[in-house]
């Protein structure tokens, strides 16, 4: 440790840390605007200049080692007279724009400006203009003449995101940020750069001039869509989001979003919203009240059963929803005698052995990995947080293999990627297996060819190291071979002393295994279902089979009653019946992200017109049907009737030892990355994003 003092006060840091680290752990704030603590250091803006005893000159905090018996004063009036002098270069050629500035309200250099800027300018020649550029659908680059040139957003794309796509051209007063000539920004995190702008130069396209900071209300809240589980502020004016931002969470988000996370929200506001219960009469939709259409769906089911029988009701539960969502829907079908219910939704493989599967480790981990072994993923497009965090890890020099279909670019160099059809992957991992049992000397699983090149030099690699994980992704979980994958993964990583787990495909997949959203005993299965002509009845909780599920929905058009329960407009080809339920933003609720962490929220506007919580609406179709575990009044008795007591007992990566090397005939199902959820295939902005139109991901 380093023992020095700043401003009188005695710190103690590790050594190699920086003055301004050393300041903030002593709680002294010294100004600065390209410094951030998850960035490399560049030292371009000297607003951090400090004064340190028998030093020169005055030193930017930010690039000067600490040392022992180093003395330091950041505000001696050496360090102000810097600092002014630095902020009036600073504001030489900014515009005098605040007043209709987005950033306004949320600027550092406005703030410095009030105690570091002068009261008049010198300054007489003419200000210097930057022209705009358009570099996507997401982010606005139309005012860069506020820019500062503190290089934030490039070093973001350089380490963060992975891929340099803005850069500083030309020299001294002609210096700009700009994209390469005529290209966009399209990464998957871009969104993050508006963040850590310091000034109004890059600012949220859908969101510029709707609000000022000052009218928000600011809300905590999950992200409802990849399984990282991010922790967000969503802003709100006059019962309407206006804009989502992070919130800070070092274990599972860091300070960082995906793109899906910030502008999924339009689809909010969106004219597909449905606000107002409907029924389909002679085949057209007439807005009913909500008495009408939930006597309806009672009466249905009730005489469908009486007819049919229990087993000829089901439900597809999206994991999406909530963990109290997909509870009640569990013991609302269990009431009414059904095991038809699945949230497994785009899977081919359904053995299951009771256990939860996850990702094996804390997200947070996956940053310090020394090993990492990626079997059927494009984790760039799949989860894009949990593919940052082992960006990093990478850069700390981290081996990266993979197996899958196709050599994804995930914007971090892979030392060893075995590439094989998804039809083979299991002979391919079988391989790696033998590789490993070889070098072991141990029994293999199953038969496999040590001797190919790629596997030897993986299982080589995962055998040394000393942090390791072995990680399944949305390719493999859907995989037709899917325990076969699983049960090759746990022998390797059981040989190697490597983790292993899924990267999780949706923002609930855990929490619904934990309330058992699948069938129990004799149920149908999702596929099952969908390909089924005996059932009579189908509930359909924040699913649109089109999109959502692996296998056409073909005989959905021939059940007798059809009802959706959705925020949004959806089904109408299929369903009968329409209920309006809330999004995430207008309910409370619980997800369960992929390392089991259990994290609430509670809704942040009102929900709109006529739209009610599921969780309710399900409430009530209980208790109309006179079922069991109906009888509760808040959302925290669901949630407490929901979660195991022991959630650590529940999470297992165990399955069936047996593997079957034949090959599969079903590929894993691809898709867009922002077609991946209601909400995101409604939101305006990320439809025009290159992603979107060309971006794979497993779905």
């Amino acid at each position: 440790m380093i023992e020095l003092q700043i401003d009188g006060k005695t710190v103690q840091v590790t050594e190699g840390s920086v003055v301004i680290q050393a300041a903030e752990q002593a709680g002294t704030f010294i100004p600065h605007f390209c410094y951030h603590k998850k960035l490399s250091i560049a030292a371009n803006c000297r607003m951090c200049l400090v004064d340190i005893e028998k030093a020169p000159k005055p030193m930017p905090a930010c690039a000067t080692p600490v040392t022992q018996g180093m003395v330091v004063h950041t505000k001696s009036d050496r360090a102000i007279k810097a600092q002014k002098s630095v902020m009036e270069f600073l504001l030489i050629n900014h515009p005098l724009d605040c007043p209709i500035c987005d950033q306004g309200g949320e600027c550092q250099l406005q703030d410095l400006a009030v105690g570091y800027g002068g009261s008049a300018s010198r300054y007489e020649e003419e200000k210097r203009v930057v022209f705009h550029k358009d570099v996507g659908p997401l982010i606005s680059m139309e005012e860069m003449s506020r820019c500062i040139h503190c290089t934030r957003c490039v070093r973001f794309g350089q380490e963060i995101a992975g891929s340099m796509e803005l850069g500083m051209s030309h020299r001294g007063e002609h210096s700009e940020i700009e994209a390469f000539v005529g290209e966009t920004v399209d990464s998957e995190l871009s969104g993050n750069m508006i963040d850590i702008c310091p000034v109004g130069a890059l600012t949220s396209k859908p969101f510029r001039y709707q609000a000022r900071t000052w009218e928000l209300s600011r809300r905590k809240s999950i992200s409802p869509h990849d399984a990282t589980g991010a922790n967000l502020i969503v802003q709100v004016k006059n019962n309407r989001v206006m804009r989502v931002v992070p919130l800070e969470n070092e274990e599972v988000n860091e300070c960082w979003i995906a793109d899906r996370d910030r502008y999924s929200y339009e689809a909010l506001n969106s004219d597909e919203r449905l606000t107002q219960p409907m029924l389909k009469q002679d085949g057209q939709w007439i807005a009913v009240d909500w008495s009408t259409a939930l006597e309806y769906v009672a009466n249905g089911l009730q005489q469908i059963k009486a007819d049919h029988g229990a087993s000829a009701l089901a439900c597809l539960a999206s994991p999406h929803s909530t963990l109290e969502e997909l509870y009640l829907a569990t013991q609302f079908m269990r009431g009414l005698g059904s095991d038809n219910i699945d949230s497994r939704l785009r899977a081919a493989d359904f053995q299951h052995d009771g256990k939860a599967r996850w990702l094996g480790t804390s997200i947070a981990s996956l940053s310090t990995l020394d090993r990492v072994f990626i079997i059927g993923s494009n984790i760039r497009k799949d989860q894009p947080l949990l593919a940052q965090r082992i960006r990093q890890a990478v850069r700390r020099g981290a081996k990266l293999h993979a197996l899958n279909e196709q050599r994804f670019d995930w914007a971090m160099p892979s030392a060893e990627v075995s590439l094989a059809d998804s039809a083979v992957w299991v002979q391919a991992l079988a391989d790696i297996a033998a590789a490993v049992a070889q070098k072991n000397n141990v029994e293999l699983p199953a038969p496999g060819n040590a001797s190919s090149p790629a596997a030897q030099a993986i299982a080589a690699s995962l055998l040394s190291g000393e942090r390791k994980a072995v990680l399944l992704g949305n390719a493999a979980a859907h995989h037709e071979k899917a325990s076969s994958l699983l049960a090759l993964a746990n022998f390797i990583a059981e040989q190697t002393g490597a983790s292993v787990g899924y990267l999780g495909e949706a923002a609930n997949t855990v929490g619904a295994q934990l309330v058992s959203a699948r069938p129990l005993h004799s149920g149908l299965n999702a596929a099952h279902m969908l390909q089924s002509s005996s059932l009579k009845a189908m509930l359909l909780l924040n699913t649109e089979p089109a999109h959502d599920c692996a296998v056409a929905a073909h005989t959905l058009a021939h059940v007798d009653m059809v009802v959706t329960l959705s925020p949004f407009k959806t089904n109408l080809d299929i369903s009968d019946v329409l209920l309006p339920v809330s999004p995430f933003t207008e309910t409370a609720g619980t997800f369960v992200n992929t390392e089991g962490r259990v994290q609430s929220f509670h809704g942040v506007v009102k929900p709109l017109g006529e739209t009610r919580p599921a969780w309710k609406v399900l409430r009530v179709l209980g208790s109309m049907l006179k079922l069991p575990v109906f009888e509760f009044e808040t959302i925290e008795e669901v949630r407490a009737m929901a979660l195991p007591q022991d959630i650590a007992a529940h999470l297992s990566n165990a399955t069936q030892a047996k593997v079957d090397l034949t090959a599969a005939n079903q590929a894993p199902v691809s898709a867009s990355i922002y077609q991946l959820d209601a909400l995101v295939r409604r939101a305006p902005a990320l439809q025009h994003t290159a992603d979107a139109h060309q971006g794979h991901v497993h779905g």
